[in-house]
C-alpha cells in the first residue's frame, strides 16, 4: 500500500477557519464521492491548529511557517493510483479536482508527495 500526502497551504484571502471549512464540507464530500473511480482506500485529513507549540516547534528548530493541513490517500500501489488517474474517467476527474482544489489551496506554497509507510 502507498500514500499521497499532500501537505496544503490555504489561499490568502481565506482564513484558516474559511479554508478548513471548505476543505471539510465542500472538497471531501466531492472527492469520497469519486474515490472509487480514482482507487483510492482511504482519506484523511489532518486540520493544523492554532496552537503556541507550533510556533515553539517551529522556532526551537529554525522550521518553515506549518502548512495547513494534510491530506492523506492511501492506494494498493503506484500502479492502482497511475491507473486511476490515467483513466478517461480518472483524467476527468483530476482535472475537477485541480479545480474545485484552486477554491481553497495556494499549490504554490503547498506540496504532494507519495509515501510508503513504516510502522516502528
Amino acid at each position: 500500500m502507498i500514500k499521497l500526502i499532500m501537505c496544503l497551504t490555504r489561499k490568502s484571502n481565506l482564513s484558516r477557519e474559511e479554508f478548513k471549512d471548505y476543505w471539510m464540507h465542500q472538497h471531501a464530500p466531492f472527492f469520497m464521492q469519486h474515490a472509487k473511480t480514482m482507487g483510492a482506500k482511504k482519506y484523511v485529513q489532518s486540520h493544523t491548529i492554532d496552537s503556541p507549540l507550533n510556533e515553539g516547534f517551529i522556532a526551537s528548530r529554525g522550521m518553515l511557517p506549518e502548512y495547513d493541513g494534510v491530506a492523506e490517500v492511501w492506494f494498493d500501489s503506484e500502479e492502482a493510483l497511475m491507473q486511476g488517474m490515467t483513466s478517461p474517467e480518472g483524467e476527468i476527474l483530476g482535472a475537477n479536482l485541480l479545480k474545485d482544489e484552486k477554491n481553497f489551496i495556494d499549490h504554490s506554497k503547498s506540496t504532494a508527495f507519495i509515501v510508503k509507510e513504516h510502522t516502528f
